[in-house]
Protein backbone atom coordinates (compact mmCIF):
# COMPACT_ATOMS: atom_id res chain seq x y z
CA UNK A 1 0.00 0.00 0.00
CA UNK A 2 1.24 3.40 -1.12
CA UNK A 3 2.98 5.34 1.92
CA UNK A 4 2.08 8.96 2.96
CA UNK A 5 4.47 11.50 3.20
CA UNK A 6 5.34 12.68 7.12
CA UNK A 7 1.58 13.43 8.37
CA UNK A 8 0.40 14.48 12.06
CA UNK A 9 -2.91 12.57 12.70
CA UNK A 10 -4.92 13.19 15.83
CA UNK A 11 -6.62 10.33 17.12
CA UNK A 12 -9.65 11.18 19.24
CA UNK A 13 -10.59 8.40 21.05
CA UNK A 14 -7.20 6.47 20.48
CA UNK A 15 -7.26 4.96 23.74
CA UNK A 16 -10.33 3.28 23.13
CA UNK A 17 -10.87 -0.30 21.43
CA UNK A 18 -11.18 0.34 17.89
CA UNK A 19 -9.11 3.82 18.12
CA UNK A 20 -6.07 2.06 19.68
CA UNK A 21 -5.94 -0.52 17.45
CA UNK A 22 -5.78 2.02 14.70
CA UNK A 23 -3.07 3.61 16.16
CA UNK A 24 -1.23 0.72 16.82
CA UNK A 25 -1.85 -0.72 13.20
CA UNK A 26 -0.86 3.44 11.57
CA UNK A 27 2.17 3.92 13.89
CA UNK A 28 3.38 -0.12 12.41
CA UNK A 29 2.43 1.20 8.88
CA UNK A 30 3.86 4.69 8.44
CA UNK A 31 6.43 5.19 11.01
CA UNK A 32 7.09 8.34 9.75
CA UNK A 33 3.55 10.08 10.99
CA UNK A 34 3.13 11.87 14.57
CA UNK A 35 0.45 10.32 16.05
CA UNK A 36 -1.44 12.54 18.87
CA UNK A 37 -3.88 10.68 20.61
CA UNK A 38 -6.67 12.87 21.79
CA UNK A 39 -8.85 10.82 24.45
CA UNK A 40 -11.29 11.21 27.78
CA UNK A 41 -9.99 8.28 29.20
CA UNK A 42 -14.04 7.63 30.18
CA UNK A 43 -14.15 4.14 31.54
CA UNK A 44 -13.62 2.06 28.07
CA UNK A 45 -10.64 4.95 27.21
CA UNK A 46 -7.52 3.22 28.83
CA UNK A 47 -3.80 4.26 28.72
CA UNK A 48 -3.44 0.38 29.24
CA UNK A 49 -4.44 0.13 25.73
CA UNK A 50 -1.30 1.35 24.29
CA UNK A 51 1.04 0.40 27.25
CA UNK A 52 4.02 -0.74 24.95
CA UNK A 53 3.54 2.48 22.58
CA UNK A 54 4.10 5.33 25.24
CA UNK A 55 8.15 5.27 24.93
CA UNK A 56 7.89 5.97 21.15
CA UNK A 57 9.11 9.94 20.37
CA UNK A 58 6.31 9.90 17.57
CA UNK A 59 3.34 9.14 19.99
CA UNK A 60 1.74 11.60 22.35
CA UNK A 61 -1.54 11.80 24.58
CA UNK A 62 -3.84 14.48 25.07
CA UNK A 63 -6.34 13.84 27.51
CA UNK A 64 -9.50 15.95 26.83
CA UNK A 65 -12.99 16.00 25.77
CA UNK A 66 -13.99 16.65 21.85
CA UNK A 67 -16.62 18.80 23.02
CA UNK A 68 -13.59 21.32 24.27
CA UNK A 69 -13.69 23.66 21.25
CA UNK A 70 -10.57 25.25 22.84
CA UNK A 71 -8.70 22.38 23.80
CA UNK A 72 -9.10 20.20 20.57
CA UNK A 73 -8.21 23.44 18.81
CA UNK A 74 -4.52 24.42 20.84
CA UNK A 75 -3.95 20.31 20.59
CA UNK A 76 -4.70 20.68 16.65
CA UNK A 77 -2.20 24.21 16.55
CA UNK A 78 0.47 22.67 19.28
CA UNK A 79 1.15 19.63 16.71
CA UNK A 80 0.69 20.75 13.43
CA UNK A 81 -2.57 18.50 12.75
CA UNK A 82 -2.78 17.26 8.97
CA UNK A 83 -5.67 14.92 10.09
CA UNK A 84 -8.02 14.26 12.63
CA UNK A 85 -9.45 10.67 12.84
CA UNK A 86 -12.34 10.83 14.84
CA UNK A 87 -13.22 7.55 16.96
CA UNK A 88 -14.39 9.71 20.08
CA UNK A 89 -17.81 8.23 20.80
CA UNK A 90 -20.21 6.78 23.29
CA UNK A 91 -20.78 3.50 21.47
CA UNK A 92 -23.21 0.92 23.77
CA UNK A 93 -26.44 0.96 22.97
CA UNK A 94 -27.23 -0.65 26.18
CA UNK A 95 -25.81 2.53 27.89
CA UNK A 96 -27.60 4.54 25.50
CA UNK A 97 -30.85 3.41 26.79
CA UNK A 98 -29.89 3.41 30.24
CA UNK A 99 -28.19 7.35 29.58
CA UNK A 100 -28.89 8.75 26.26
CA UNK A 101 -27.99 12.15 27.26
CA UNK A 102 -24.24 12.11 26.95
CA UNK A 103 -24.38 9.86 23.66
CA UNK A 104 -25.91 13.39 22.20
CA UNK A 105 -23.40 15.28 24.19
CA UNK A 106 -20.64 13.31 22.82
CA UNK A 107 -21.27 12.09 19.59
CA UNK A 108 -23.33 15.11 17.96
CA UNK A 109 -22.05 18.16 19.62
CA UNK A 110 -18.43 16.46 19.91
CA UNK A 111 -18.03 15.98 16.32
CA UNK A 112 -19.72 19.19 15.67
CA UNK A 113 -17.01 20.75 17.61
CA UNK A 114 -14.11 18.51 15.67
CA UNK A 115 -15.87 19.73 12.20
CA UNK A 116 -15.46 23.68 13.70
CA UNK A 117 -11.84 23.16 14.33
CA UNK A 118 -11.65 21.67 10.74
CA UNK A 119 -12.73 24.16 9.32
CA UNK A 120 -11.38 27.01 10.98
CA UNK A 121 -7.58 25.39 10.41
CA UNK A 122 -7.77 23.45 7.13
CA UNK A 123 -7.88 20.38 8.31
CA UNK A 124 -8.92 17.08 6.57
CA UNK A 125 -11.15 14.71 8.70
CA UNK A 126 -12.25 11.63 8.77
CA UNK A 127 -15.07 10.26 10.85
CA UNK A 128 -15.78 6.57 12.14
CA UNK A 129 -19.39 5.71 11.91
CA UNK A 130 -21.42 2.44 12.14
CA UNK A 131 -23.77 0.22 10.65
CA UNK A 132 -26.18 0.97 13.18
CA UNK A 133 -27.33 4.21 11.26
CA UNK A 134 -29.14 2.13 8.37
CA UNK A 135 -31.66 0.46 11.11
CA UNK A 136 -33.07 -2.77 10.99
CA UNK A 137 -32.23 -4.40 7.29
CA UNK A 138 -35.12 -6.76 6.29
CA UNK A 139 -35.28 -9.29 4.03
CA UNK A 140 -32.04 -9.88 2.11
CA UNK A 141 -31.41 -6.14 1.16
CA UNK A 142 -27.42 -4.86 2.27
CA UNK A 143 -27.10 -1.71 2.90
CA UNK A 144 -25.27 0.50 0.22
CA UNK A 145 -23.36 3.92 1.63
CA UNK A 146 -26.43 6.08 -0.27
CA UNK A 147 -29.44 4.36 1.85
CA UNK A 148 -31.34 6.50 3.60
CA UNK A 149 -30.58 6.67 7.27
CA UNK A 150 -33.16 4.85 9.79
CA UNK A 151 -31.59 4.43 13.69
CA UNK A 152 -33.87 2.86 16.23
CA UNK A 153 -31.70 3.43 19.30
CA UNK A 154 -30.54 6.68 20.99
CA UNK A 155 -26.66 5.64 19.89
CA UNK A 156 -27.41 5.02 16.34
CA UNK A 157 -29.91 8.28 16.20
CA UNK A 158 -26.67 9.77 17.94
CA UNK A 159 -24.34 8.41 15.14
CA UNK A 160 -26.74 9.48 12.26
CA UNK A 161 -26.73 12.60 13.27
CA UNK A 162 -22.86 12.91 13.77
CA UNK A 163 -22.81 11.38 9.94
CA UNK A 164 -25.09 14.40 8.48
CA UNK A 165 -23.56 17.13 10.17
CA UNK A 166 -20.14 15.35 8.51
CA UNK A 167 -21.52 15.59 5.06
CA UNK A 168 -23.00 18.94 5.53
CA UNK A 169 -19.88 20.67 6.85
CA UNK A 170 -18.35 19.00 3.46
CA UNK A 171 -21.25 20.83 0.97
CA UNK A 172 -21.64 23.92 2.95
CA UNK A 173 -18.07 24.73 3.75
CA UNK A 174 -16.30 22.43 1.21
CA UNK A 175 -13.84 20.71 4.20
CA UNK A 176 -12.38 17.90 3.02
CA UNK A 177 -14.07 14.54 4.88
CA UNK A 178 -14.50 11.11 4.61
CA UNK A 179 -16.75 8.30 6.56
CA UNK A 180 -16.56 4.86 7.22
CA UNK A 181 -18.83 3.23 8.69
CA UNK A 182 -18.30 -0.28 10.53
CA UNK A 183 -19.80 -3.36 11.34
CA UNK A 184 -19.76 -5.18 14.28
CA UNK A 185 -16.16 -5.23 14.98
CA UNK A 186 -14.48 -7.53 18.11
CA UNK A 187 -10.85 -8.06 18.77
CA UNK A 188 -8.09 -7.07 20.94
CA UNK A 189 -8.99 -4.54 23.92
CA UNK A 190 -12.82 -4.23 23.73
CA UNK A 191 -14.36 -3.50 26.90
CA UNK A 192 -16.47 -6.31 27.96
CA UNK A 193 -19.62 -4.48 27.85
CA UNK A 194 -19.98 -5.62 24.85
CA UNK A 195 -21.42 -8.73 23.29
CA UNK A 196 -18.46 -11.45 21.83
CA UNK A 197 -15.48 -9.94 25.10
CA UNK A 198 -18.70 -10.31 27.70
CA UNK A 199 -19.60 -13.81 26.72
CA UNK A 200 -15.86 -14.82 26.36
CA UNK A 201 -15.39 -13.38 29.69
CA UNK A 202 -18.12 -15.01 31.29
CA UNK A 203 -17.42 -18.47 29.91
CA UNK A 204 -13.67 -18.01 31.16
CA UNK A 205 -14.99 -17.47 34.45
CA UNK A 206 -18.14 -19.98 33.91
CA UNK A 207 -20.46 -17.51 34.88
CA UNK A 208 -24.17 -17.23 32.45
CA UNK A 209 -24.15 -16.04 29.52
CA UNK A 210 -26.81 -13.80 28.96
CA UNK A 211 -28.34 -13.93 25.51
CA UNK A 212 -31.20 -11.50 24.68
CA UNK A 213 -34.34 -12.72 23.22
CA UNK A 214 -34.06 -15.92 21.03
CA UNK A 215 -30.47 -15.01 19.93
CA UNK A 216 -31.64 -14.78 16.06
CA UNK A 217 -30.54 -11.68 15.61
CA UNK A 218 -28.23 -11.08 12.40
CA UNK A 219 -25.23 -9.44 12.63
CA UNK A 220 -21.95 -9.09 10.55
CA UNK A 221 -18.94 -9.92 12.87
CA UNK A 222 -15.94 -7.94 11.58
CA UNK A 223 -12.40 -8.28 13.34
CA UNK A 224 -11.16 -4.75 14.17
CA UNK A 225 -7.88 -5.35 12.20
CA UNK A 226 -9.78 -5.28 9.01
CA UNK A 227 -11.48 -2.24 10.36
CA UNK A 228 -8.20 -0.66 10.48
CA UNK A 229 -7.09 -1.65 7.09
CA UNK A 230 -10.60 -0.38 5.53
CA UNK A 231 -9.45 3.08 7.47
CA UNK A 232 -6.80 3.39 6.23
CA UNK A 233 -7.62 2.22 2.73
CA UNK A 234 -10.02 5.40 2.55
CA UNK A 235 -7.65 7.55 4.15
CA UNK A 236 -5.53 6.79 0.87
CA UNK A 237 -7.23 6.01 -2.01
CA UNK A 238 -10.87 6.75 -0.71
CA UNK A 239 -12.73 9.90 -2.70
CA UNK A 240 -13.20 13.25 -0.69
CA UNK A 241 -16.85 13.42 0.88
CA UNK A 242 -17.81 10.03 0.31
CA UNK A 243 -18.63 7.29 2.40
CA UNK A 244 -17.41 3.65 2.85
CA UNK A 245 -19.12 0.40 4.26
CA UNK A 246 -16.14 -1.74 6.26
CA UNK A 247 -17.44 -5.11 6.82
CA UNK A 248 -17.40 -8.70 6.05
CA UNK A 249 -20.41 -8.36 3.88
CA UNK A 250 -21.47 -12.11 5.96
CA UNK A 251 -23.43 -12.63 8.66
CA UNK A 252 -24.17 -14.99 11.48
CA UNK A 253 -27.11 -15.43 14.24
CA UNK A 254 -26.16 -13.98 17.70
CA UNK A 255 -26.18 -17.64 18.77
CA UNK A 256 -24.17 -18.66 16.13
CA UNK A 257 -21.51 -16.44 17.42
CA UNK A 258 -21.81 -17.57 21.24
CA UNK A 259 -21.39 -21.22 19.64
CA UNK A 260 -17.79 -20.17 18.02
CA UNK A 261 -17.14 -18.68 21.54
CA UNK A 262 -17.66 -21.96 23.33
CA UNK A 263 -16.23 -23.97 20.94
CA UNK A 264 -13.50 -21.70 20.83
CA UNK A 265 -12.93 -22.13 24.94
CA UNK A 266 -14.17 -25.15 25.25
CA UNK A 267 -17.23 -24.40 27.68
CA UNK A 268 -20.39 -25.94 28.06
CA UNK A 269 -23.48 -24.65 26.17
CA UNK A 270 -25.20 -24.91 29.18
CA UNK A 271 -23.78 -21.36 29.85
CA UNK A 272 -26.18 -20.10 27.35
CA UNK A 273 -29.44 -18.49 28.96
CA UNK A 274 -31.87 -16.43 26.63
CA UNK A 275 -32.69 -13.37 28.78
CA UNK A 276 -35.25 -10.62 28.22
CA UNK A 277 -34.39 -8.93 24.60
CA UNK A 278 -33.33 -5.23 24.93
CA UNK A 279 -35.99 -2.77 23.79
CA UNK A 280 -35.57 -1.88 19.71
CA UNK A 281 -33.29 -4.67 19.10
CA UNK A 282 -32.60 -4.55 15.45
CA UNK A 283 -33.18 -7.86 14.03
CA UNK A 284 -30.31 -7.85 11.57
CA UNK A 285 -27.49 -5.66 9.89
CA UNK A 286 -26.25 -6.31 6.93
CA UNK A 287 -23.68 -4.23 4.52
CA UNK A 288 -22.69 -4.28 1.29
CA UNK A 289 -18.80 -3.47 0.49
CA UNK A 290 -18.41 -2.88 -2.72
CA UNK A 291 -17.38 0.16 -2.63
CA UNK A 292 -14.35 -0.40 -0.42
CA UNK A 293 -13.26 -3.78 -2.09
CA UNK A 294 -13.36 -1.29 -5.69
CA UNK A 295 -10.27 0.77 -3.86
CA UNK A 296 -8.48 -2.81 -3.65
CA UNK A 297 -9.68 -4.16 -0.21
CA UNK A 298 -9.88 -7.37 0.92
CA UNK A 299 -11.02 -8.63 4.77
CA UNK A 300 -8.06 -10.88 6.78
CA UNK A 301 -10.86 -12.73 8.26
CA UNK A 302 -14.49 -13.64 7.75
CA UNK A 303 -16.57 -13.64 10.76
CA UNK A 304 -16.23 -16.81 12.43
CA UNK A 305 -12.18 -16.57 12.39
CA UNK A 306 -12.82 -13.17 13.94
CA UNK A 307 -14.97 -14.37 16.69
CA UNK A 308 -13.29 -17.62 17.63
CA UNK A 309 -9.46 -15.25 17.29
CA UNK A 310 -11.14 -12.33 19.70
CA UNK A 311 -12.13 -15.10 22.04
CA UNK A 312 -8.94 -16.81 22.36
CA UNK A 313 -7.20 -12.98 23.14
CA UNK A 314 -9.58 -12.73 26.07
CA UNK A 315 -8.75 -16.31 26.79
CA UNK A 316 -4.88 -14.96 27.14
CA UNK A 317 -4.86 -12.02 27.88
CA UNK A 318 -6.95 -12.39 31.77
CA UNK A 319 -4.39 -9.97 32.97
CA UNK A 320 -6.40 -6.76 30.84
CA UNK A 321 -9.72 -7.53 31.22
CA UNK A 322 -9.76 -9.01 35.00
CA UNK A 323 -9.27 -6.11 37.24
CA UNK A 324 -12.14 -4.51 34.78
CA UNK A 325 -14.49 -6.89 35.75
CA UNK A 326 -13.98 -6.42 39.60
CA UNK A 327 -14.49 -2.73 39.29
CA UNK A 328 -16.96 -0.47 37.98
CA UNK A 329 -18.32 -3.02 35.63
CA UNK A 330 -19.86 -4.73 38.02
CA UNK A 331 -22.16 -1.93 39.10
CA UNK A 332 -23.34 -1.92 35.32
CA UNK A 333 -22.86 -5.36 34.81
CA UNK A 334 -25.83 -6.01 37.89
CA UNK A 335 -28.04 -3.69 36.54
CA UNK A 336 -28.73 -4.12 33.22
CA UNK A 337 -28.60 -8.46 33.51
CA UNK A 338 -29.18 -9.86 37.15
CA UNK A 339 -32.93 -9.29 37.24
CA UNK A 340 -32.87 -10.65 33.37
CA UNK A 341 -30.98 -13.91 34.63
CA UNK A 342 -32.98 -14.31 37.34
CA UNK A 343 -36.04 -14.82 34.98
CA UNK A 344 -33.92 -16.61 32.39
CA UNK A 345 -35.03 -20.13 30.71
CA UNK A 346 -32.67 -22.27 28.86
Amino acid sequence: MTRLHPINLLVTGGCGFIGSNFVRYWMRQHPESKVVVYDKLTYAGRKENLADLWDSPNLSLVVGDIGDMDAVRRACQDNAIDLIVNFAAETHVDQSILGPLVFTDTNVRGTHVLLEVARELSIRLHHISTDEVYGHIRDDHQSVETDELAPRSPYAASKAAADQLVQAYAITYGIPVTITRGANNVGPYQYPEKAVPLFSTNAILNEPIPVYGDGLQMRDYAHVHDHCTGIETVLLRGIIGEVYNVGTGREMTNLEMVDIVLDTLDKDHALVKHVTDRPGHDRRYSMNVDKLRALGWQPQYDPKQAVAEAARWYAENRTWWEPIRSGEFREYYEKQYAERLAGAGQ
